[in-house]
């Protein structure tokens, strides 16, 4: 099977730690187009399966023995090779124990050593959730080797990873901690990543929601359940993301063109992150709003393959990003009119009522995360405390 020993691609600072360290991954398809796919917390490369088959033209990986005729060349023009692997702390790749040896900057070097393994100059970006995070930082540390960015249900890192405050999200946050087995774990999974309304769907003589509990329940027995080590270590990598203004400079500095495609109902991922992250990207970035939740690609597959196929194709042709772009145009804030706010006291005063009604949800999200933590360690410190039994002998 093919790994990549990511120590091999990295010197001084950058190989602290990743001594042995190895990276599960897998390429598909042939071609001058080459892409990388970085997939979310808890997921392994094959949850880009939808994507792979839409762009490079089959799931039948390349190291695979199966005939080289099952192999054609995707859809996106001239061929493509897509490439996708397993994060460390998941699948197949390595987990290390220290929460310290994951943060999305360590991923993302995880991510280049790949691409140096494969032998890749430059490859269109994509990731998904925490991998999107990935993506971005990626993109700002080798801004030169990046073709495009797809940021998928993306959200900015730290406070900003914590969900939709309410009894939806708490009730699946709790059944997620409790969650021990396989079945267990595909039936909260699926509130999480899709729509109620899609998983109320018929499909013939049953509901989408049953079809997928199976599919999710065999697969999630075949990747095994994460370690704890490895969620304790992805958990820590998005809640320590942070894009600076100096990242953000760095990708818009580099011109590549940039899709954010978001789901509405996400419930893990809230839209309104991710529009700023967008704005922040402007005029490179395209805002893409489907009606989906969290794994929007597998929910809206259509859309979303038409929408990465579109930004290769774009990115090839060369397009101005002000005609690629849909997003406003930046406005310099509070100056650009004075008068206006002079005039209208009221607006105003509502102004300001939205942002302390703002900040007072971001404290309650915080705090919410930081309960959700508290109640985690205790959880876990009391399941190894081990009852002691003394046995007692009437004399």
């Amino acid at each position: 099977m093919p790994f990549c020993e990511v120590g091999k691609y990295q010197n001084g600072v950058d190989a602290t730690g990743n001594n042995g360290t190895k990276i599960f991954y897998r390429t598909y398809g042939q071609g001058p187009v080459k892409v990388l796919l970085i997939i979310g917390l808890a997921g392994t490369h094959s949850s880009w399966d939808p994507q792979i088959k839409a762009l490079a033209g089959t799931i039948t990986p390349n190291d695979s023995e199966s005939p080289a005729g099952d192999r054609s060349s995707g859809d996106g023009g001239g061929g493509m090779e897509v490439c996708a692997f397993d994060n460390r702390g998941m699948g197949l790749s390595s987990v290390p124990t220290k929460k310290s040896e994951y943060t999305t900057s360590i991923m993302a070097k995880d991510a280049i050593a790949i691409m140096d393994h494969l032998g890749w100059e430059k490859a269109h970006v994509f990731g998904h959730s925490m991998g999107a995070m990935i993506s971005c930082k990626l993109a700002a540390m080798v801004p030169e080797r990046v073709l495009s960015l797809a940021l998928l249900n993306v959200t900015g890192g730290g406070y900003e990873c914590i969900p939709r405050l309410d009894r939806q999200t708490l009730s699946i946050a709790v059944r997620f901690l409790k969650a021990k087995t396989p079945e267990q774990r595909a039936a909260v999974d699926l509130d999480t990543h899709y729509s109620k309304e899609y998983l109320e769907e018929d499909v013939g003589t049953t509901t989408r929601r049953a079809v997928l509990y199976q599919e999710y329940v065999k697969g999630i027995s075949a990747s095994g359940m994460q370690s704890n080590c490895g969620f304790d270590g992805q958990i820590n990598a998005c809640w320590t993301h942070k894009i600076s203004r100096a990242d953000h400079e760095s990708i818009c500095s580099a011109g590549f063109l940039i899709s954010v495609i978001h789901g509405r109902h996400d419930v893990i991922a809230q839209l309104s992150h991710a529009k700023r992250l967008a704005k922040k990207l402007h005029p490179y970035a395209r805002m893409v709003e489907l009606p989906g939740g969290h794994l929007v690609s597998h929910e809206r597959t259509e859309e979303v393959n038409d929408a990465l196929l579109e930004l290769i194709k774009a990115s090839t042709s060369k397009i101005s990003p002000y005609d690629w772009t849909n997003l406003p145009k930046k406005s310099s804030g509070w100056n650009i009119t004075p008068l206006t706010r002079k005039s209208s006291p009221e607006g105003s005063r509502s102004s300001v009522m939205a942002d302390i009604i703002g900040r007072l949800q971001m404290f309650l999200l915080f705090f919410f995360g930081l309960f959700m933590l508290a109640f985690e360690f205790m959880r876990r410190g009391i399941s190894r405390v081990k009852p002691v039994r003394v046995n007692a002998a009437l004399t």
